[in-house]
């Protein structure tokens, strides 16, 4: 591997490398993302390399491991090109069976084919399941196409072009102009618009400027920026000296969470890659301009994601905010002046230098441009990772991509923003999502998780869930967080226990308003949002558990009782058998009984029981 010494040198190889790629030849990708790892893809790889060896197909079929193709639901993945043929949940001895029938003699294998659940129509392509059909994957398309342990197959595909267009032919302010005139906003959960980030970095005082990339993703059910590093890290590097360059900073940071192990080797295995063709580090292709970063793994904190306490836990304190009297942009890490973004908002920088500003700001509403990839979690049919333009409406993402609620139950809410976002109600399923409507109504877009309840979701249940994650979670430091947000816990302890007050309602909101106001940190400042927001759009149900003792989603324990509809009953002995104590039994045949003294409330006759014979009071 020589050193590029130009931007002349890089367009060669690229095209060198592009050439190489038989567009015709027969390539097998295979998704290695984090969860199609977990469903034992690796063995699946290794199988297809044996089942290739074995033919003597080397040089004839191409395989390639890819990172994460968002559709987690139905791993693991298979793609086969150039035809597109889409596989899922192939099982490690369809290795064989898919080069000999699919990639030899051109035959499809009908139990691999996606087959929709509502129409029951079997699709092949992978760009025609709806699931991928509805998006507009601009960053995460990227993931299929490359293999993210291979800076050869990223610059394949056009990678580093955009840095060398920026080096090459715009000036510092110039780019910043074009981030401006985008209208990037920090994906995040900020919204800060990136571009003035960037200015006011620049024109700070003091050496040197640092460029940090946020990845210290710790929302629950999220995992975009994750596999974002999994699967394309170059994308995110490459954003990360183009700001470096307009912001006239030589150091980076990468602030990576340590429990993302194949984020971090893939990243690590990346900045040596690029290290090693002179794409970062010193002289970058000729430029006369040095930039090189550091990999700093996380404890897995999630107050560390808050920029000062990210700041203080790169310089080896604990990792704590702190009062914000100046921005960081005028004095961050080691007080100096520092520019950080997290790992979507680095990644959209490539396609923004490439495409123009123009471009971007002509896809999303009018204050929130392009896409934005969201984790959709929770009680869906289709879980996974979607990447939507901007100004999309939830029901879209919910029913046109997410497929709707399993077993046809009926939806509820959906939580985005992570645990300080707020929970959307049915009769909002309509509105755009972008980061000013959310704000709106309570919630916030954050790092993009989106969490899907349906009618069995108690929503005083999921505040409580939420607020303890917080509260276990807060650093401490200041009164307001620390305390009350402890103190909201408490009482929705005693609600949920059928120990509730008339008036915890009004108290919940009070103190809810007093930790906005007063908390050091974003944390503390949106930690009572998923209480307020649930109070707002679902206060009968804390009516009823305050006032009737009543759980209306059966969910919380002290509030409910199991009992069998005799009418319904069949005497199939399907509770019984699943009782752990036994509370339910009966004679077969004959209508069965739960014995309340001895039922523990698990809800395993509920789920075992086929005739909806068990009633949750």
């Amino acid at each position: 591997m020589n050193k590029l010494e130009s931007m002349k040198e890089l367009a060669s190889l690229q095209e060198k490398l592009r050439k190489a790629r038989d567009p015709k030849k027969p390539c097998i990708v295979i998704c290695a993302g984090t969860g199609c790892l977990a469903y034992g893809t690796q063995k699946l790889i290794d199988n297809f390399r044996a089942e290739i060896k074995k033919r003597n197909l080397q040089g004839k079929v191409d395989l390639r491991t890819s990172g994460c193709h968002g559709f987690c639901e139905r791993g693991p993945l298979v793609v086969i090109h150039p035809k597109e043929i889409f596989y899922q949940r192939v099982k490690l001895d369809d290795a064989a069976v898919i080069i000999e029938k699919t990639v030899l003699n051109d035959e499809i294998i009908d139990r691999l084919v996606y087959k929709d659940p509502v129409s029951g129509e079997k699709i092949l392509n992978e760009h025609d399941v709806p699931f991928y059909k509805k998006q507009t994957r601009l960053i995460f398309g990227q993931n299929g196409q490359i293999d993210p342990k291979s800076i050869d197959d990223y610059l394949a595909i056009g990678g580093y072009s955009a840095l060398a267009k920026a080096l090459g032919g715009m000036k510092p302010d110039g780019i910043i102009q074009e981030i401006i005139k985008a209208n990037l906003r920090g994906r995040g959960g900020g919204g800060f618009p990136t571009g003035w980030k960037w200015d006011s970095t620049r024109k700070a005082k003091g050496e040197p400027k640092y460029v940090i990339c946020n990845a210290d993703e710790g929302d629950p059910g999220a995992y975009m920026d994750r596999s974002l590093l999994e699967g394309n890290p170059h994308v995110v590097l490459e954003g990360m000296i183009i700001g470096a360059y307009a912001i006239g900073s030589s150091n980076g940071y990468i602030y990576v969470r340590n429990e993302y192990p194949l984020a971090v080797s893939n990243i690590t295995l990346a900045l040596e890659r690029a290290r090693e063709y002179g794409i970062i580090g010193e002289d970058i292709l000729g430029s006369g301009f040095s930039f090189d970063v550091k990999i700093n793994r996380g404890g897995g904190a999630f107050v560390c994601g808050e920029s000062s306490a990210l700041f203080a836990s790169i310089e080896g304190r604990v990792g704590e905010p702190r009062q914000k009297y100046v921005h960081a942009t005028d004095r961050g890490l080691f007080d100096k002046p520092t520019c950080l973004n997290n790992v979507e908002t680095w990644a959209n920088v490539p396609l923004i230098i490439n495409r123009g500003s123009d471009w971007f700001s002509s896809i999303g509403t009018a204050n929130s441009k392009g896409t934005k990839i969201f984790s959709l979690v929770g009680r869906i049919n289709n879980t996974g990772l979607v990447e939507v333009p901007m100004g999309i409406t939830l029901r879209e993402i919910v029913f046109g991509i997410g497929g709707g609620i399993p077993k046809g139950r009926k939806f509820k809410a959906i939580q985005t923003g992570g645990p300080s976002g707020g929970c959307i109600p049915e009769q909002m399923l309509d509105m755009r999502v972008d980061f000013d409507e959310l704000t709106k109504v309570g919630s916030m877009m954050g790092s993009g998780g989106m969490i899907v309840m349906d009618d069995r979701s108690c929503m005083v249940d999921v505040a409580k869930y939420f607020l303890k994650f917080l509260e276990e979670e807060s650093c401490g430091k200041c009164t307001p967080c620390r305390e009350g947000v402890k103190q909201m816990r408490i009482i929705l302890d005693r609600i949920t226990e059928g120990k509730g007050e008339e008036s915890d309602i009004e108290l919940l909101e009070w103190i809810g308003s007093g930790i906005i106001d007063g908390s050091l940190c974003a944390l503390g400042g949106t930690a009572p949002n998923p209480v307020l927001s649930t109070i707002k759009y679902f206060r009968d149900e804390y009516v009823a558990h305050i006032r009737d003792k009543k759980c209306p989603a059966g969910v919380c324990k002290p509030l409910i009782t199991y009992s069998i509809i005799k009418d319904k009953c069949t005497g199939c002995t399907a509770c019984a058998r699943v009782c752990p104590t036994k509370a339910a039994y009966g004679e077969k045949k004959k209508v069965h009984t739960i014995n309340k003294e001895t039922c523990i409330k698990c809800g395993a006759c509920y789920d075992a029981c086929k005739f909806d014979a068990i009633l949750i009071e």
